[in-house]
């Protein structure tokens, strides 16, 4: 064979190489270069006040479910239940700023550990790098968790290990329960609109199981604990209207994504969606159209601006495909909608953490309480509408007329639709 003819598939293969390189490289260039635009235009910027509902308790057999959509409301009645604690204190974050707010709570743990509560904290290493060193400093009193930063160790191919502990846990004394999005810190008191729940009854011992079965799976590689597990007692009654169905990549189980679809496949009446980052897969996408189609009302509400430019960019990709199948849109106005919420044709319901994205629903530790109520869902149909009425609907003729220079930004941007 001659040096030509080899020499023809090697130059090949180096230009598809450097097509590849190229592309990817100008996929990075454009994100990098559209947030770091965006960090600079939001510098001193605040967010403008937005509708809230005031939290609302139903009644669920022998428990409660009170929902929050106002951070300050949410931190003074987590910080009241931690006061008050007894016996155990169950703690688990994902942001846990070392601001105002997150001092208030750490002083509050810390104090509960030194009348003799038995106190368990957790937090995620990658999401807290940028918070100071001298605030995750804890007293010896209390257990502490640190999610590592990175969690492979020398298996960097296996991908079970590579998911973020993105929960939100409070368990006080097995009496109360909060579980939602909402992370710990001062923006989130008062700039941020969330959802999260208050949970009493036999649907806190879900919660307590959940938190220990991560605390027993990653406690080996903490800094400064017990060897010993958190063991629990067994429950003696459960609710069966109240599930929690927990995302643990470890162990490769990712059964919210399943939870989601199953809910919406089954609609007759309405899904009515709220999710700060919605990235969805292909196939998730096409149950929201189906369900359109048949004549179900089909909503979905996200950040007109979220805090990821990068993140709404990718959404945006998959708006047209929405639209057409007669998905109404509706875009948050003036500050940034963390919510993960859904309800079902005025029974089904869903609270939690996990956004509608690939990293939550199939790469990070992530918690969601599904509810069957009707009470519950009409409270979640209430607070959609008051958040619908500051938020702009984004109609077909609106989204076809976008720019040239939009169109082309989102189709550069799809690529990374899998990394997000």
């Amino acid at each position: 064979m001659s040096t030509r003819t080899r020499s023809t598939p090697e130059r090949l293969v180096r230009t598809i190489r450097r097509t590849l390189l190229t592309a990817i490289g100008v996929q990075l260039a454009v994100a990098i270069g559209m947030s770091v635009v965006d960090s600079y235009r939001r510098r001193g910027k605040k967010p403008r006040p937005f509708p809230t509902t005031p939290p609302r308790t139903v009644v669920i057999g022998d428990g409660t479910v009170t929902t929050y959509t106002f951070g300050k409301d949410l931190f003074d009645d987590m910080l009241a239940a931690i006061e008050g604690a007894r016996r155990q204190i169950l703690f688990e974050t994902y942001i846990w700023k070392g601001d105002e707010i997150g001092e208030r709570f750490k002083a509050a743990l810390a104090a509960a550990a030194d009348r003799g509560v038995e106190v368990y904290c957790i937090y995620d290493g990658f999401a807290n790098l940028v918070v100071s060193p001298r605030f995750k400093r804890f007293p010896a009193t209390m257990k502490v968790l640190r999610y590592p930063v990175y969690t492979a160790g020398l298996r960097f191919l296996d991908l079970r290990r590579y998911g973020r502990d993105h929960r939100k846990i409070l368990v006080v004394d097995d009496a109360v329960g909060f579980v939602g999005g909402y992370n710990i810190g001062t923006p989130y008191e008062t700039e941020w609109r969330d959802t999260h729940v208050r949970i009493t009854g036999p649907g806190v011992w879900d919660l307590k199981r959940a938190f220990a079965d991560f605390w027993n799976l990653n406690r080996r590689r903490r800094i400064r604990t017990s060897e010993r597990p958190l063991l629990l007692e067994t429950a003696s009654t459960w609710e069966p209207r109240i599930r929690l169905h927990r995302n643990v990549p470890r162990l490769w189980m990712f059964p919210i994504r399943g939870m989601y679809l199953e809910a919406i496949n089954r609609a007759s009446r309405n899904v009515w969606m709220t999710c700060a980052y919605f990235i969805p897969d292909q196939d998730f996408v096409d149950a929201m159209k189906a369900a359109a189609r048949r004549g179900v009302d089909v909503r979905l509400l996200v950040p007109h601006k979220s805090n990821h430019i990068v993140a709404d960019w990718i959404s945006r990709g998959y708006f047209s495909q929405l639209l057409d199948a007669g998905v109404r849109i509706f875009r948050f106005r003036d500050a940034m909608v963390h919510a993960k919420t859904s309800t079902v044709d005025g029974t089904w319901s869903t609270v939690g953490t996990a956004n509608v994205d690939r990293l939550s629903l199939q790469g990070n530790y992530e918690i969601n309480v599904e509810v069957i109520d009707e009470e519950l869902a009409k409270t979640l149909e209430e607070i959609f509408s008051v958040d619908e009425s500051n938020s702009l609907e984004l109609t077909s003729g609106e989204w076809e007329a976008r720019d040239l220079h939009r169109k082309f930004t989102e189709f550069v941007l799809a690529p990374l639709r899998p990394l997000l």
